[in-house]
């Protein structure tokens, strides 16, 4: 079986003010292009299609246009989950319909069924859909509010159990109750010897990256990589940078684009993955060209303002298309390899940091005349930084702190006291009320 697993497309993002749409579009024409080329049998998708839970309606265009592509033009099957930006109900809508015409969408655990099949000239391989769920969501789609999943691995095991045990429906009422944790809770015979996992979580020992919105507040927000064990191939979405755990076989595909300037160093990539009749697999990790590249530059102002050429160092290694990805078939193993090194375009999106000792006068205006898509300006140590608005950023607390760690300080400023341990844990759950009410707004 082949197929194309990408994910985090953040549909609908604005970056440093700047809205995306058409650098995503730019995109997934390629996306679309390869799926042409490469004839899967599937295109996955694994969460955060969008980046809020109301997209705007140019994102939902957007979405619309190329799944309507994918299916209709290319005629390959496409299973797509919620993420954590998802609003999961939205994004269900008429998937019942839709899985008839081959868009297989779950938004939510209560359109959990049975597992996907897919037919290759080996037979068939099952394909578990699972969407991102919060300890809670799972706790009440388990009918279990009081003894189950507290926080995301033991929720992730729970879900897994019951998906794999073929015990997932439609409806709550008809799952069996699950029992309190214990040893065996979440035990599980494996999915088969060719079966292919699709979720939205953050293993453990993953590398993130700022753009990422946290899973879980002040608790355990990571899955262990022994939580995928019995499935050939475990496709992931949430983590931007592509990587791989485990034997290989647990992957991200990473973001479409480079959603900060953290990401500047990431190469791009979906994955094109050959399923064998042993369940091991080959992949092939592909670049898609931006049309504008996420870059950091560093010069002194003078010469920043004559033009690229003569700009300081590049502290960014990504800019540019990147060399294709190598590859290895060895018991499913890949590596990843080659980065264009050479100077981007100046209509690229930039972070400048200036190099000058003393003060530089209406430095963002001017280096736009140059660079037309800068959007922030750091300085060196003890200057601070600017963005779009000119506003200082580097001694803003809010760059560097989380909600959890200003109310803190604000608590102990005001109180001169610490949170109770029973404090911490109604803040940790105001904050997990407040962001859940934002996905779902």
């Amino acid at each position: 079986m082949r197929f194309i697993h990408t994910a985090d497309w953040h549909l609908g993002r604005v970056f440093l003010g700047v809205h995306l749409t058409d650098d995503q579009a730019h995109l997934l024409d390629q996306f679309v292009d390869l799926a042409r080329g490469a004839k899967p049998d599937a295109v996955i998708i694994a969460g955060d299609v969008y980046d809020r839970a109301v997209p705007p309606p140019e994102a939902v265009a957007l979405l619309d246009d190329v799944l309507c592509r994918l299916v209709l033009d290319v005629g390959t099957r496409v299973v797509l989950i919620a993420g954590n930006h998802d609003g999961p109900e939205r994004l269900s809508f008429g998937s019942r319909l839709l899985g008839r015409q081959k868009l297989h969408v779950l938004g939510n655990l209560a359109g959990m069924g049975a597992p996907l099949s897919f037919d290759d000239r080996h037979g068939a391989v099952e394909v578990f859909p699972v969407p991102y769920a919060d300890p809670a969501v799972a706790r009440e789609w388990l009918g279990d509010s009081e003894n189950g999943p507290r926080d995301h691995d033991q929720a992730m095991r729970a879900v897994l159990a019951r998906a794999r045990a073929g015990g997932v429906g439609a409806a709550g009422a008809s799952i069996p109750h699950a029992p309190s944790p214990g040893p065996g809770l979440f035990s599980a015979a494996p999915a088969g010897p060719r079966s292919i996992l699709v979720t939205h979580a953050f293993v453990a020992g993953g590398s993130p990256s700022e753009s990422e919105r946290p899973l879980t507040v002040g608790g355990a927000g990571t899955v262990e990589a022994a939580a995928f064990e019995g499935f050939s191939y475990a496709a992931l979405g949430h983590l931007h940078r592509p990587q791989q755990s485990g034997s290989g076989n647990i992957r991200y595909s990473g973001s479409l684009f480079k959603y900060s300037f953290d990401e500047a160093d990431h190469t791009k990539t979906v994955d094109v993955v050959e399923l064998a009749a042993d369940g091991t697999f080959t992949r092939e990790s592909v670049p898609l060209r931006p049309r504008r590249d996420v870059r950091r530059i560093s010069g002194r102002f003078a010469d920043l303002l004559r033009g690229p050429a003569a700009a300081g160092r590049e502290t960014s290694a990504s800019a540019g298309a990147p060399a294709k990805a190598a590859t290895s078939s060895v018991t499913g193993a890949a590596t990843e390899s080659g980065r264009n090194s050479a100077t981007g375009s100046p209509n690229d999106y930039l972070l400048v940091t200036l190099l000058d000792d003393g003060p530089v006068l209406d430095a963002m205006a001017r280096l736009r005349e140059v660079y037309p898509n800068v959007l922030r300006i750091e300085r060196t140590e003890g200057w601070g930084a600017a963005g779009p608005a000119g506003a200082a950023a580097a001694g803003d607390i809010r760059h560097n702190v989380t909600e959890r760690d200003l109310f803190r300080a604000f608590f102990t400023d005001v109180t001169g006291a610490e949170l109770t341990a029973d404090e911490h844990s109604a803040l940790d759950e105001v904050i997990e009320d407040v962001r859940r009410a934002e996905r779902e707004a």
